[in-house]
């Protein structure tokens, strides 16, 4: 009887799994649990990617997974500076470019420029300008270097070899040109664009170019107002029934409206961001992420804590290969002593004197080449020689200038449709900060401030970034008769100031105060890694160094890093929940 009781209520067990099963299925991914509502139906209403699994691995990247670890030194400090004390940080994950960015791929960039924006034409002419690396960081007041200075980023020699010369802010540029080259393609994989789409303002047959902001905020400027010719047929709404979207338009009189009816005006279908198919930008690494990815600390744990502390981005204590098989090969390209950039020709040897073309030494435990030796990296952070965790110990990162998009008389977001947006750096250089087609930026304003308690202005580079003992006195420093911007600054640094004449002279004020205290601003970046100028000592991940955005040398490179949308792992990765492996 008490058998027969159990098996009775297995029973309905099983027949209330069922049901409850059953409920569950009845709302499919196209059918909203909100309202009940049809997704993406013919007949219009809410529209949404479905069928979106995760983001894919954009060209040169690979994925790094996030996590927790110790940021921070935790070798000996012979320096004694303390810039980098041990925190514990979670990054979230993201991806990484397998190498340093090489000389092939910046002058892909340099090329595209010079087609695009003839430097020939007078308005254009900093934009190709401003984007040239600097090949005469090789001089040396001592030393023959006239060699790289000709042929480093050009000769094809050279092509694999990691870039150099480019400084913070041409950095950054190439890695918003890249978004947007790389995006057109992703529109062109899913049919939004045709084929020769992109290719065409390169060829001169259309002035306009492509901007992945302009595209996702006011689609029909890109490509200078030509985008329906560049759309693939099946997307446009004229040729797809099934595609228009309708959207009713004000009729100018009651006669009109007698006549015609209620309007309506069949619009193009352009991808959105809930389309699922336009990336995230490229940009550089954060610090925190750069010294993540070359720890490479993946699976080193032991219960809930790593095991060690690792000195470099292998394993191990010493920078040469202790396996039998090639048994003394350097495994980074660095400088061994004094006067010695690669070792005894033929023995004991790094294998370059300078830099070396990238993938030339074994990657780290994320497949990630480079991240000790060869150049150092710029990073996105601005440098501050305390790390305030106390604020933030996830995605932890100095230098968020929050902007909005500019919004003109009629309402629409403003499109630098024709001009250009320049910025002369103190060392007189001239960069492009807006391209033709682009979308113009703004500074937050009290609309998205008031009230808030997360973030209370635009700027904030500066936020705490002293502790008691490093501020106290330190505006006695400054002059009296100073401009106001450097007064009770703490980092009190020198302002050189360039100034363009009425006949285009540039004219250069060196700073010559005797009261300058820091070499530390606003515009001064992270880099890290040790280079093939470097010893040993910076090969450390936790290492780190800073550098005026707008100098460049000939032992600084630097990587592109991208976010990542969605899950934390990869498909193939997920167990949990009863989820099958794929």
């Amino acid at each position: 009887m008490k058998k027969q009781f159990i098996k009775v209520v297995l029973s309905c067990a099983v027949v209330a799994g069922s049901i409850t099963s059953c409920k569950k299925s009845s709302y499919s991914k196209d059918v909203s649990r909100a309202t009940g509502w049809k997704i993406n139906a013919k007949e219009g209403g809410f529209q949404h990617n479905s069928n979106f699994k995760e983001q894919e691995t954009a060209p040169g990247l690979v994925f790094i997974e996030g996590g927790t670890f110790t940021k921070g030194k935790v070798q000996d400090d012979v320096m004694h500076d303390w810039n980098n004390t041990p925190t514990q940080q979670h990054v979230q994950s993201f991806y990484m470019d397998e190498t340093e960015v090489t000389n092939k791929m910046y002058l892909q960039f340099l090329d595209y420029l010079k087609a695009v924006y003839p430097p020939e034409d007078p308005k254009y002419t900093n934009i190709y300008k401003g984007a040239l690396p600097d090949t005469l960081v090789w001089r040396n007041r001592l030393g023959f270097n006239e060699t790289m200075t000709n042929n480093y980023l050009r000769h094809p020699g050279y092509a694999e070899y990691p870039v150099v010369g480019v400084n913070w802010v041409q950095a950054t540029q190439f890695a918003e040109w890249r978004t947007d080259r790389v995006n057109e393609l992703m529109l062109e994989k899913e049919g939004y664009l045709s084929k020769d789409a992109k290719y065409k303002a390169l060829n001169g047959e259309i002035d306009g170019t492509f901007s992945t902001e302009a595209y996702l905020n006011r689609p029909e400027s890109v490509y200078d107002g030509e985008i329906d010719s560049m759309m693939k047929e099946s997307k446009r709404g004229k040729k797809n029934k099934d595609e228009e979207e309708t959207v009713d338009t004000p009729v100018e009189s009651d006669e009109e409206q007698t006549n015609k009816g209620k309007r309506k005006n069949t619009h193009p279908k352009y991808a959105k961001r809930s389309s699922g198919i336009i990336l995230p930008e490229y940009r550089l690494p954060t610090e925190t992420e750069w010294e993540y990815a070359a720890q490479a600390n993946a699976g080193s744990r032991e219960y809930n804590n790593y095991r060690g502390r690792k000195k470099y981005p292998w394993d191990g204590d010493y920078t040469r290969n202790g396996k039998r098989v090639g048994r003394g090969d350097q495994l980074a390209n660095f400088k061994q002593g004094k006067g010695d950039y690669g070792g005894i020709a033929g023995w004991s040897d790094d294998g370059a004197d300078i830099t070396n073309a990238v993938m030339s030494y074994k990657p780290n435990d994320l497949g990630l080449y480079d991240m000790a030796g060869n150049v150092s990296e710029w990073v996105a952070d601005v440098y501050r020689p305390i790390v305030d965790d106390e604020i933030s110990d996830f995605n932890y990162y100095r230098g968020n200038i929050y902007m909005k998009t500019a919004i003109g008389e009629d309402g629409k977001v403003n499109v630098l449709r024709d001009s250009v947006v320049y910025d002369t750096l103190p060392n007189g250089k001239i960069v492009a900060v807006n391209l033709p087609g682009e979308i113009k930026m703004v500074a937050i304003d009290d609309d998205e401030t008031y009230l808030r308690t997360n973030f209370s202005s635009s700027d904030n580079r500066g936020y705490r970034d002293g502790e008691p003992g490093s501020t106290r006195f330190y505006d006695k420093f400054n002059e009296a008769d100073g401009d106001e911007e450097n007064k009770r600054s703490m980092y009190n640094s020198p302002s050189h100031k360039v100034q363009t004449d009425s006949l285009g002279k540039t004219i250069r004020q060196y700073d010559k105060s005797n009261y300058r205290t820091s070499l530390i601003n606003d515009e001064v970046r992270v880099y890290k890694g040790g280079s093939w100028r470097d010893r040993a000592y910076w090969l450390d991940p936790a290492q780190r160094r800073y550098l005026p955005q707008y100098m460049a040398t000939d032992d600084i490179g630097f990587r592109c890093a991208m976010s990542r949308v969605g899950s934390k792992s990869k498909s193939k990765n997920k167990t949990a929940r009863g989820k099958k492996v794929k």
